[in-house]
């Protein structure tokens, strides 16, 4: 069968209008498809950082976008450029450093003029963010000024210029890389532009075993590469189907315990941990939450969500969106330290409301 066959197939069976639970079935058996595909053709090119590609792809399937922390060599560029590879959807990469105006990104607007009429017009140039696929490398080089062009795209999928309001085309997702090492020529991300990406993901060094393919694989001459196997129609009805999966009250409300929990001196927070959070997650944090768990019961080949779909999700959507005390930075106390605290601290209950274990 060829691959525009299962393309096909794929795309059908992901349709969400069907409510027969034999083509719900079916639904969701595609969606595990489109994720094994994506995942195998991505470990063409990029070795080991499971849990990395794992991580980004439920924030795509969940139409979140992703910020890649990690020292410089990791694959986090490569990762980007792989995934890019593996959707049919344009691609762009935007360098980011201390000169990139807000225009470089967004585009602008320039005078035309026409010899033949000699006649003067106003035409808008499109920037790098009207790509589907935007790599945003080295975010925190730019000044705030330029990361701030981000904001708009990144929550209303829009970007405004000269007045005039322009839609970007689904999917749309901005990978953003930034160096944690490297301080000298940086500006942090704003908390405001930080809680814009559904999750954080913390790049890992390779192992022993993963280093030895690596150097293999680059240094004998043969570069491989991605073919396009998914489709921007193909993302979208993944998308819409991971937002109708079941979502338990008391699941639902454990959710929101956890994210509230993050506010130091609440109902629902540790008060061994008042001190170690100066600002809690926001309302998104419970939002991708959801999103994340609903992707990640799909994957696993389940029609309803269940605690540890959140508790594998925590970290890369609040590590971000928790800002530490000056006593947990004296401490040295991570933000993961602390989402960990708050896992084994946030009550778990079943349907009837009895208390189960974390």
């Amino acid at each position: 069968m060829g691959e525009g066959s299962v393309r096909a197939e794929v795309r059908d069976a992901l349709d969400p209008a069907v409510e027969d639970i034999g083509a719900v079935k079916a639904a969701c058996s595609a969606f595990r498809t489109v994720y094994a595909a994506l995942r195998t053709e991505i470990g063409r090119v990029l070795v080991g950082q499971d849990d990395v590609v794992e991580e980004t792809l439920v924030a795509l399937l969940a139409d979140g976008h992703v910020l890649l922390e990690g020292v410089p060599g990791l694959g986090k560029t490569l990762l980007v450029r792989a995934l890019a590879g593996a959707l049919d959807l344009e691609f762009s990469r935007i360098q980011f450093t201390p000169d990139v105006m807000p225009s470089d990104i967004t585009g602008t607007t320039v005078v035309v003029e026409d010899a033949a009429s000699e006649s003067r017009s106003f035409q808008f140039r499109p920037g790098p963010i009207f790509a589907q696929i935007v790599l945003a490398d080295e975010i925190n080089r730019a000044t705030p000024k330029s990361q701030s062009a981000l904001l708009e795209a990144m929550q209303e999928r829009s970007v405004t210029v000269g007045g005039e309001t322009r839609r970007l085309r689904r999917p749309f997702l901005v990978l953003a890389t930034q160096n944690p090492i490297e301080q000298e020529g940086t500006y942090p991300l704003p908390e405001a532009q930080l809680d814009r990406f559904f999750s954080k993901i913390l790049v890992p060094f390779t192992d022993r075993s993963e280093l030895n393919e690596i150097v293999t694989r680059t240094t004998r001459g043969a570069e491989a590469v991605t073919r396009p196997i998914i489709d921007s129609e193909i993302i979208i009805r993944a998308q819409r189907l991971a937002r109708r999966l079941v979502a338990a009250p008391h699941v639902q409300d454990f959710i929101v315990r956890l994210t509230l929990s993050t506010h130091p001196g609440g109902e629902h927070s540790d008060p061994d941990l008042a001190d170690l959070i100066a600002v809690g997650a926001s309302p998104r944090a419970a939002q991708a939450l959801l999103s994340a768990a609903r992707v990640r019961a799909l994957i696993d080949g389940r029609y309803a969500i269940a605690y540890r779909d959140v508790e594998r999700s925590a970290r890369s959507v609040l590590r971000h969106r928790i800002v530490r005390s000056f006593e947990a930075e004296a401490a040295l106390c991570t933000t993961d330290r602390i989402i960990e605290q708050l896992l084994a601290f946030v009550p778990r209950f079943t349907e009837d409301g009895v208390t189960t274990a974390p």
